[in-house]
């Protein structure tokens, strides 16, 4: 009885504690809709035909401004870049990470990581070769396994997250893992679990009510032991790299992670850690992995929807590259089509709608709203990616989004898969390459065949909370 009595005070002061944070400080921000007690608006989103392109959602108790359309992302992202370029609350990894890292840290540690992580994915000329040959040989890999099915029917799911895993992997690692590795697999396997986790409405609910992780038994605590566990063997990854390190001739990430804390020593600052380390090889892990995958996953399901297109690709393919032949990154100049129906499946698929949270790094006034420090922001990527105007008929796949009127490729600001600003993906050249190399080699060396009915197919997104995901399909891959 006492609990029931415990549970029922608890719910009442958290009620208002809600109402008094709903109504205090409010006409400082953009307006948005009555919030409802404890839950706020996390069921309310598309709301920016009544509001306008800022407005305020409360998720749980927590106030945050969303931005729609791709002028007011452009002002806060790329004009004011350094006001907006806090990562926002996002508690479960945070907890995890412990601030560390490079998606989810802020301030000194994430300027730190961040620019040494860009310099050191950017200059990988480092040991005999460069990032473009791992992604060839992945490549050629994956063509193997993909022989390996006969012709059968597959879901293509865990190969094509094995191959953007295993690049990752050479980069942080030095070394590619076979297929089937049984470290390789529980690693991939621990990191799709936490992708799903994330996804999870109970993930969205601990997100907005974070307190409740330290009582209640969930979800997020798998997330959490999945953490520690790839994170484990990260830093048995790096005290084998210490006993062998070589500072004149680094050989993966790790390598030169370590070479800097040496250099570092002495500095009385924290950002060069084993700590920041690990983290840090996690979030290239993980980011590197699940989005290149789930793009692949999803092209090809559009590529079997739209056979004239894959058939547009395969003749530019066989023109410019050949059939014998890998194709390299200084074809993709030369194969406009390819380039643009790329393009267009990053901005059909709309892969993180919301984008990763932002927030303010001081009071900031913004189209006559004032925004206090540290509020958070989301920035919808959906509707700059899906905008009309830009893009005609933006629900329809269609490379020409991406041409002119001499079929030649046509770049457009509104593409923002990869965001934009201080907080753009650090893997985003990698990817570029990735999807390029990956895709044409697939459509260089098989025909795809659907299983049903291209017409039968469907593409819609199944939204996860976090990422945009395709639906499940099998199809057929048949060598040429």
């Amino acid at each position: 009885m006492d609990l029931v009595v415990a549970l029922v005070l608890c719910l009442c002061s958290l009620l208002l504690l809600s109402l008094w944070k709903q109504s205090s400080g409010k006409g400082k921000l953009p307006p948005g809709p009555t919030p409802l007690p404890i839950l706020g608006n996390i069921l309310q989103l598309d709301l920016s035909k009544v509001y306008g392109p800022v407005f305020t959602l409360y998720f749980g108790m927590k106030p945050t401004v969303v931005l729609h359309g791709y002028e007011v992302v452009k002002e806060a992202l790329i004009d004011l870049g350094e006001e907006f370029s806090r990562r926002g609350s996002y508690p479960v990894i945070q907890r995890a990470s412990k601030g560390y890292g490079i998606i989810f840290s802020n301030g000194k540690i994430w300027k730190a990581t961040r620019r040494f992580s860009l310099m050191t994915l950017r200059n990988f000329g480092m040991g005999k070769r460069s990032i473009e040959d791992r992604v060839q040989e992945e490549a050629r890999c994956l063509v193997e396994e993909l022989r390996k099915t006969n012709g059968l029917p597959c879901d293509p799911t865990f190969i094509l997250g094995c191959a953007p895993c295993n690049v990752i992997c050479s980069i942080i690692f030095r070394n590619r893992f076979d297929y089937k590795d049984q470290i390789f697999l529980d690693l991939m396997e621990r990191l799709n679990e936490n992708v799903r986790i994330l996804g999870s409405p109970w993930l969205q609910l601990c997100s907005s009510f974070p307190a409740l992780m330290d009582y209640i038994p969930g979800k997020h605590k798998k997330f959490f032991e999945n953490y520690a566990c790839m994170k484990s063997f990260v830093l048995e990854k790096t005290r084998e790299h210490q006993a062998s390190l070589d500072i004149n001739n680094p050989r993966d990430f790790i390598d030169c992670f370590l070479t800097k804390m040496e250099q570092e020593k002495h500095n009385q600052e924290l950002e060069y850690t084993a700590e920041n380390l690990a983290n840090t090889v996690l979030d290239l892990f993980a980011a590197g992995t699940e989005t290149t995958s789930t793009t692949l996953r999803y092209g090809l399901l559009l590529l079997l929807k739209h056979p004239e297109v894959t058939a547009k690709v395969q003749e530019e393919i066989d023109h410019v590259i050949g059939r014998h032949r890998s194709p390299c990154m200084q074809d993709r100049s030369h194969m406009p089509y390819t380039d643009a129906v790329i393009h267009e499946i990053q901005r059909y698929i709309d892969l993180v709608p919301t984008n990763l949270p932002h927030a303010v790094t001081c009071d900031i006034k913004f189209r006559n709203y004032l925004i206090p420090k540290g509020t958070d922001i989301l920035t919808s990527l959906t509707s700059v990616l899906h905008d009309d105007k830009e893009f005609p008929n933006p629900e329809v796949f269609d490379p020409g989004h991406f041409l002119d009127e001499s079929g030649n490729f046509r770049k457009s600001d509104y593409f923002m898969a990869f965001s934009t600003g201080k907080r753009i993906c650090v893997g985003e050249g990698l990817a570029r390459m990735e999807l390029f190399l990956f895709l044409t080699t697939i459509l260089q060396k098989f025909t795809l065949k659907s299983v049903v009915d291209p017409k039968d197919l469907d593409t819609t997104p199944v939204v996860n909370g976090l990422v945009s995901v395709p639906p499940f399909y099998q199809l057929c891959f048949i060598p040429v």
